[in-house]
């Protein structure tokens, strides 16, 4: 994977426990194009690397803007964003991803967001105002100070597409998506990104109002309902070396094939970035990722090796 340096040209606290990081390229080259709802792996250091939605201008390509919440307990990434780097420091990032793209043409579009989930919607509200495109954009937070990117949202030329949620309890976030998704509009689309809770109830309230195509979501982990599901021994074959491998009910394929130095590309280890998806040629997928859709996850011909398992006794890989 071709890595991209970039220099941290400006850091801003955007809320509570919320920082914007300015990445700047330099030299020559420029950073390549993306579309509104993409993300990059950033090499934060320590041999870590996270997944951050780009929050900036996509048609600046001296610069992009990332967003990151500091986590406590963090897994590391968001401890060494937070403390360790600072501006001026040289960091290493992969070239823009998107696995969640906008439909520019939808007659209208909501966009829900809760917490550090506004920074692929915040993209998404940019370039629908730029096209002159019906939306309305809905911003949850547990209070105003852990709201970011408020000024730019509350001050910005589409200031009355935007409606904060500040502060409500988790009865109350369930009235409002309940009420600001029951009318679905023909052709039109829902996004919707944030923490785990969030997802799953504005899910609950687009299904069975709006078509299954039309509502679009980006998680930061795998639903706890897939991970947390019971786990058994299974036997993994690499059909191009012809080797089989025991994976214990403790473990992943991906930790197996590392620990046997066989070469499997990944990054998010949660499976919602999508870079470990393996074909699969033999066996069942027990899938437990938030990446694949409903028809990738019916053909079984893909898996998410960081967290999917084999639903019988066996899987067969493209590896």
């Amino acid at each position: 994977m071709t890595l991209i340096n970039v220099q941290v040209e400006k850091i801003t606290q955007e809320a509570e426990g919320i920082r914007s990081f300015l990445l700047a390229k330099k030299g020559l080259l420029k950073i390549p194009r993306y579309t509104p709802g993409a993300h990059i792996d950033v090499h934060c250091g320590e041999g870590i690397i996270r997944q951050y939605s780009l929050c900036g201008d996509p048609a600046d390509r001296r610069h992009l803007m990332i967003a990151v919440r500091q986590v406590d307990p963090s897994r590391g990434g968001s401890a060494l964003m937070h403390r360790a780097v600072q501006e001026g420091d040289r960091l290493e990032i992969g070239a823009p991803r998107n696995n969640f793209p906008l439909n520019e043409t939808a007659p209208h579009s909501v966009l829900l967001a809760a917490g550090i989930g506004i920074t692929p919607i915040i993209a998404m509200a940019d370039r629908l105002h730029l096209l002159g495109r019906s939306f309305a954009l809905h911003y949850f937070a547990r209070a105003r100070e852990h709201t970011a990117f408020r000024r730019r949202l509350a001050q910005g030329g589409y200031a009355d597409h935007v409606t904060f949620h500040e502060g409500l309890d988790a009865a109350a976030v369930g009235q409002a998506l309940d009420a600001l998704l029951a009318q679905p509009v023909e052709n039109g689309q829902v996004y919707i990104c944030g923490p785990g809770p969030f997802m799953d109830r504005a899910e609950a309230a687009a299904q069975g109002r709006w078509p299954r195509n039309a509502i679009n979501q980006e998680r930061f982990a795998a639903k706890p309902a897939l991970t947390g599901a019971p786990t058994k021994p299974f036997s993994v074959k690499l059909a191009r070396s012809g080797v089989t491998l025991d994976v214990g009910a403790d473990e992943t394929i991906l930790e197996v094939l590392e620990a046997h130095e066989i070469d499997a590309a990944f990054s998010c280890e949660q499976g919602v970035c999508g870079t470990c998806v393996t074909d699969v040629l033999g066996g069942t997928p027990d899938h437990r990722d938030s990446f694949l859709s409903a028809s990738q996850r019916s053909s079984g011909r893909l898996m998410c090796i960081c967290v999917s398992r084999a639903a019988d006794d066996h899987v067969v890989l493209d590896l």
